[in-house]
Formats: C-alpha cells, sequence, structure tokens
C-alpha cells in the first residue's frame, strides 16, 4: 500500500472476488453482481455490507483507469482509499475466518467441560 496505492488497490479487489467465491458461496460472475448476490442474502453485518462496493469501485480506479470530467486527468487511487479498501477486507476475513475460529474454540472448551461433568454436549 505504501508503494502503491494503486496496486494495493487493485490486489485487495481481486481478494474480494476470491473471499466472495470461497466463502461467501457466491455463482462466478463479474464482481459487481457477486456482491450484489451477498448483499442480497442480507448474511453480513451492516458495517460491512454498507462499505464491501468500495473495495470494488476503488478497485475499478486502479484496474480500469478513469478520467475526471472536468480536468480530463486519470483520477489516482489515494492512499486513505487503498488503506480503507484493506480494511474492509480484513473486516470480511474477521466475519469468515476469525469470529468463527473463535466460536468453535469457545464450544468445543465448554463441551469438554460438559462432558467432564457427564452433561450431554450443547445443542
Amino acid at each position: 500500500m505504501n508503494d502503491s496505492p494503486k496496486a494495493s488497490a487493485a490486489l485487495g479487489r481481486r481478494a474480494l472476488q476470491h473471499l466472495l467465491r470461497a466463502s461467501a458461496g457466491v455463482k462466478k460472475s463479474d464482481l459487481s453482481n457477486e456482491i450484489q448476490e451477498l448483499l442480497d442474502s442480507e448474511k453480513l453485518p451492516t458495517h460491512i455490507a454498507e462499505n464491501i462496493d468500495a473495495i470494488r469501485n476503488i478497485g475499478n480506479f486502479s484496474a480500469h483507469p478513469q478520467k475526471s470530467s472536468s480536468t480530463g486527468e486519470i483520477l489516482p487511487v489515494e492512499p486513505h482509499e487503498a488503506e480503507w479498501t484493506l480494511e474492509v477486507l480484513e473486516q470480511l476475513f474477521d466475519f469468515y475466518y476469525v469470529q468463527p475460529a473463535k466460536a468453535k474454540a469457545k464450544r468445543d472448551a465448554l463441551n469438554a467441560k460438559l462432558a467432564e461433568a457427564g452433561k450431554p454436549p450443547m445443542k
């Protein structure tokens, strides 16, 4: 990100697409449709859902250079935009991988304690 916000945003966009296909179970399509499919499923917490399309839009500025309608100059990816992309990706990784693993570890520990007490495991 520090060396090239543009490259960081492009890679973030690509990482998002892989994450959606591998963990969110979206049908392979273009990224815009995949994001919409995920949003329509209403499985994401609102704070992530509201920002997920930012990754696609910021990534598009790097993957498909766009010009300013007033100056004609190519619009750059700003460092704070690349950072936002990484923040949203981190939230998605936390949602799909970290939190489920933490919850499983806690359930496993409680089930072990229940078994030690001669009780049935949690439902």
